[in-house]
């Protein structure tokens, strides 16, 4: 009767042990479908007829899945119960007990609609990384021979290895597609004469006795060279006079007034009032870019808790909100970059002079700073302004794509549902890290660049995979697509080619969202 019962069980139920189920909000994010080019053309996962009964709707959808982020209460209570130091000593920290428990509380919880970008990635990460050693390769005695890493590697070895992978926690060694091409010293191309042209123009500019901001905003539009970046970008936020000699003097008073602040609001950081806001702050940061070993060093998690939360208690209009902790890491990595030869991503700074550490953090905050002032609305109480920017996404895209607008109406997607991380995270969470700095160049030498001008990029990024989106003929599909949009390869070019249509529709459809601006 037993084995009658089982051998009923398996032909009622379709979903055999082992078959790939690409459930939104599941622990492990299944492929995205635009991988399937890496695979043979016969064992293309055909992840549209996976399920024998599609979602249709949003309201189907959600009663067929589970929320795999709820929060942990018990990790809560551990967190609650953990001693935190009462003052902060005038340098910088080491490694403590504090951030070791930091690292083990923060990796499972998460609330609001921001959701990883990196972790669906990680199997075409792994997969490029495999298919890029076979094919190194060396020659001896004249003959073409494999390298010593792949000379006892086979086809069915190596598929095997990268199955086990698949089923560990993220690697502390960085993918190739996770670096920050764009800040290494160490693997860049050799420079151009239009390269060295454009550097030689930079340096002209910020040389001179009072900048001309215009002239280095014209220039900056179409990227800034890493090696004028940082003060660039310290000019173009407003942190820094166009001046000169002011600059000095500037620049001296700001990082004094920043650790000013944390002698005198950090402590307060473990009062009824404020632990909440630090607890968030705490669990989201070992979540910041988890695949690259730069930021999962204690030193750097202690420098962007001092970050947000000085700015959280400062700003109490908003406080701090999930995503914001994201804006810090291109600043941190773009003035780490001028005292850093070598590749970023893997650098120790703990192993920098203090006084070095303590001027890149202050910078950092004060960017960040400045950027917040602009977008503020975001993030206040409902976050209007991320509303409103989602409505006028909407709203520009029937204008320039009937037939997207209309394909998502077919099959009930909301806007919210994808772009409110695209207006929450600027794009940070769709976009590898080397590509976010070359945006925020453009960023930052246009008008509104961050409150504006965003709105008519992300038009262009999601106009950039019309293709792949008008496949997509069900709810669970265009969802999933459009939360793991496969830019793992982009660069400078794919970013520039970006810019340059969103600079198109600007200037096509720039009546469209007419609430926009209020």
């Amino acid at each position: 009767m037993a084995t009658e019962n089982r051998i009923h069980f398996w032909r009622r139920n379709a979903k055999v042990p082992g078959s790939v189920q690409p459930v939104y909000g599941a622990q492990h994010p299944p492929l995205d479908p635009r991988l399937r080019r890496t695979y043979p053309k016969d064992t293309t996962p055909k992840l549209n007829n996976l399920k024998s009964k599609k979602a249709s709707s949003f309201h189907e959808f959600a009663r067929s899945t589970n929320d795999a982020w709820d929060i942990d209460d018990e990790e809560d209570e551990d967190f609650l119960g953990t001693q935190l130091p009462s003052s902060l000593p005038s340098g910088l920290h080491s490694a403590s007990s504090q951030n070791q428990q930091q690292q083990n509380q923060g990796g499972d919880t998460e609330t609001g609609v921001s959701h990883r970008l990196e972790a669906p990635n990680l199997q075409a990460q792994n997969l490029q990384d495999v298919q890029e050693e076979d094919t190194e390769c060396e020659h001896v005695n004249g003959k073409v021979v494999k390298s010593s890493s792949d000379a006892h590697l086979n086809t069915s070895s190596v598929r095997s290895t990268l199955q086990k992978q698949n089923t560990l926690p993220a690697r502390p060694i960085i993918p190739l597609v996770a670096r920050i091409s764009d800040q290494n010293a160490s693997g860049a191309p050799p420079m151009t004469v239009r390269e060295k042209s454009r550097l030689d123009k930079f340096k002209q500019l910020l040389a001179s006795p009072n900048t001309d901001l215009e002239e280095l905003r014209k220039h900056s539009w179409s990227g800034i060279p890493r090696e004028v970046r940082p003060i660039t970008w310290r000019l173009l936020s407003g942190y820094l006079p166009a001046n000169k000699e002011r600059r000095e003097l500037v620049l001296k008073r700001k990082r004094e007034e920043y650790f000013g602040f944390i002698e005198q609001y950090y402590h307060s950081r473990t009062d009824e009032h404020y632990k909440d806001t630090y607890r968030q702050i705490h669990i989201d940061i070992p979540r910041t870019n988890p695949l690259i070993p730069l930021f999962q060093q204690p030193a750097v998690q202690e420098v962007f808790e001092r970050i947000l939360f000085i700015w959280a208690i400062r700003h109490p209009a908003s406080g701090y909100v999930q995503g914001i902790n994201d804006l810090v890491t291109p600043f941190f990595v773009v003035f780490l970059s001028e005292f850093v030869t070598e590749d970023v991503e893997n650098f120790e700074v703990a192993a920098l002079p203090l006084d070095t550490q303590r001027n890149i953090e202050a910078d950092s905050f004060w960017c960040m700073s400045k950027l917040l002032d602009g977008i503020q609305d975001n993030y206040t109480f409902a976050q209007p302004g991320i509303q409103n920017k989602v409505k006028a996404l909407e709203e520009l895209v029937s204008r320039i794509d009937e037939d997207i607008h209309n394909h998502f109406k077919r099959y009930e997607v909301e806007y919210l549902q994808f772009a409110f991380r695209w207006m929450n995270n600027l794009l940070m969470r769709e976009l590898p890290l080397r590509c976010t700095i070359r945006l925020w160049d453009t960023y930052q030498a246009e008008a509104e660049g961050f409150s504006h001008f965003h709105l008519y990029v992300c038009a262009a990024f999601l106009i950039e995979w019309r293709k792949e989106i008008l496949s997509m003929v069900d709810f669970q599909g265009l969802l999933m697509l459009l939360q793991n949009l496969p830019t793992i390869h982009w660069g400078n070019e794919e970013v520039g080619l970006l810019l340059a249509e969103a600079y198109r529709l600007k200037y096509m459809f720039a009546d469209a969202p007419s609430h926009y601006k209020r």
